[in-house]
């Protein structure tokens, strides 16, 4: 039996209703999960009523599959039972050593817990706030303190390809991200054509930084020619390649690029900001340095709160901000900035929630690696579970909602299920890798009953099974408890193409 109905909110008298709604119900989805696109691919698909929690139609409840970013529903709600929605990660700038007058006869320490907000404008606010202390100059070192974390930059089983792409940048408690989508970890290569034919193409780095190298090889074209610029940073360096043509009066490109080693990229970008306003180092620069005791501190910025932070990270699906806050996790239960310490603090939150956490498998924060493993059953035990939380309102908000086009509240399902029942209706997590796709969340009914719904699909070879999962949920947001008939969506859109990994694209 490929659809189970195992049960149905009912009103008085209304058993041959029933009847009907479990025969149109489980009818209408298990045609969805039929279509071609899904042949040798295996589902997992659960839909439960939010208020009572009685499970309405069950496909494969408890077959583990790769659920992608749908991983980080775990994570999310872990971090903020574990964080607390309001926690704030603080970066501060230390002397350690002896003032004389505008001098620092000792070294400087710059220290992070984590934030993956801090924007080149952040570490330039610190720098005026040591300027302001009245120190000019430092008779010392620059040292990065990023021990709140390990040196475990890559996540398990991350694929090395990805190693130059914004979605995979190396994890630290010190980095930098180039703009308010938040990619810490990246720098935003901008490549415009030449003047004229012949010409080397333009390339501005955002932010301003000599951390990176960059190698133009790409050549300028004649209007009306090819723009097939890419952009790609050597393994275990800073060197980014820009190669191909782009045409005189073109486009060009824009594309998000990871640095090697983010706490040297941080402390570089807060040296060029301490020379701005007049505070000269001498020393070098070192790494994994950390603070003593007894350093004074000079200057401090702390992040927004993290009922605030969860917009862009699950609405944008950010991985780096997952990891990072897993680390975080980590060292507030166990002091150790560690994936296996923060792991093992999700274990613990979804274990309390009734989360069956022997039946899952979580090697990272994100669902980046393949080697995640959850069932819908268990998903939908967790989103079930958070409604009864204190921080409930805050972190369903932060969840994408359908076809809303405001990129930072539609997130990653702006475009999706518009003309339908779900349309600014459904809020849901997104997850995309190359052959598993999820889609998790909440829906209203015609009736005014909230479903939670998990669909895990994978093993396909489709270019997307998105439209499948869409077709799912408006299906349940046309649904009623006591409806005789329910006909699967003919208005359903989703992706054509599979998540491409590329910033342009949300998935």
């Amino acid at each position: 039996m490929t659809g189970l109905l195992v049960a149905a909110v009912l009103g008085p008298g209304a058993q041959a209703g029933a009847d009907s709604d479990r025969s149109g119900l489980s009818e209408a989805l298990d045609t969805v999960l039929s279509d071609p696109r899904m042949e040798g691919g295996v589902a997992s698909v659960v839909v439960a009523d939010a208020d009572s929690g009685e499970l309405l139609y069950q496909h494969q409840p408890t077959t583990r599959l790769i659920p992608a970013s749908n991983t980080k529903l775990a994570t999310s709600a872990a971090a903020m039972e574990i964080l607390g929605p309001d926690h704030r990660f603080t970066t501060d700038v230390l002397a350690h050593g002896r003032r004389h007058g505008s001098v620092l006869r000792g070294d400087l320490y710059l220290r992070g817990t984590g934030d993956p907000t801090l924007l080149a404008d952040d570490y330039d606010e610190l720098a005026a706030q040591v300027a302001a202390a009245g120190v000019t100059r430092v008779q010392g070192r620059l040292l990065a303190d990023d021990t709140r974390f390990d040196a475990q930059r890559l996540g398990s089983d991350w694929a090395n390809d990805d190693e130059p792409y914004y979605y995979a940048a190396q994890i630290s408690a010190l980095s930098v991200a180039p703009d308010t989508d938040y990619d810490t970890g990246t720098v935003i290569v901008t490549v415009a054509p030449g003047a004229a034919a012949g010409d080397k193409p333009l390339v501005t780095v955002t932010p301003d930084t000599d951390y990176v190298d960059i190698d133009v090889r790409a050549t300028t074209v004649a209007a009306g020619g090819a723009n097939d610029l890419t952009v790609e940073r050597a393994h275990g360096t800073n060197d980014i390649v820009v190669s191909g043509t782009t045409p005189v009066g073109g486009a060009g490109t824009k594309q998000w690029s990871t640095v090697w080693e983010p706490t040297g990229y941080a402390a570089d970008v807060f040296r060029a900001a301490l020379a701005d306003h007049g505070v000269k180092v001498t020393g070098p620069t070192r790494l994994g340095r950390q603070t003593p005791a007894t350093a004074q501190r000079l200057a401090a910025h702390d992040s927004m709160p993290l009922k605030d932070l969860l917009i862009p990270f699950l609405k944008l699906s950010n991985n780096m901000h997952a990891e990072i806050l897993t680390k975080a996790m980590g060292y507030e239960v166990s002091r150790q900035g560690t994936w296996s310490a923060g792991l093992a603090a999700i274990a613990g939150y979804l274990k309390g929630v009734g989360v069956d956490v022997s039946k899952v498998r979580q090697v990272d924060g994100s669902g980046l690696s393949r080697r995640d493993n959850f069932p819908a059953g268990q998903l939908v035990k967790l989103l079930l579970a958070v409604r009864a939380e204190p921080w409930y309102a805050d972190w369903k908000r932060s969840l994408p909602v359908a076809c809303d086009p405001d990129r930072f509240v539609g997130g990653t399902l702006r475009s999706r299920m518009c003309g339908t029942p779900a349309a600014l209706n459904a809020r849901a997590k997104t997850g995309s890798l190359t052959g598993a796709s999820g889609l998790s969340g909440y829906v209203t009914g015609a009736d005014g009953r909230e479903l939670v719904f998990g669909i895990v699909l994978n093993n396909y070879l489709a270019s997307s099974v998105k439209p499948l999962e869409d077709a799912i949920v408006v299906t349940l947001a046309k649904s009623t408890a006591q409806a005789a008939t329910l006909v699967g969506p003919k208005t359903a859109r989703g992706g054509d193409l599979e998540c491409a990994w590329r910033k342009p694209v949300l998935c």
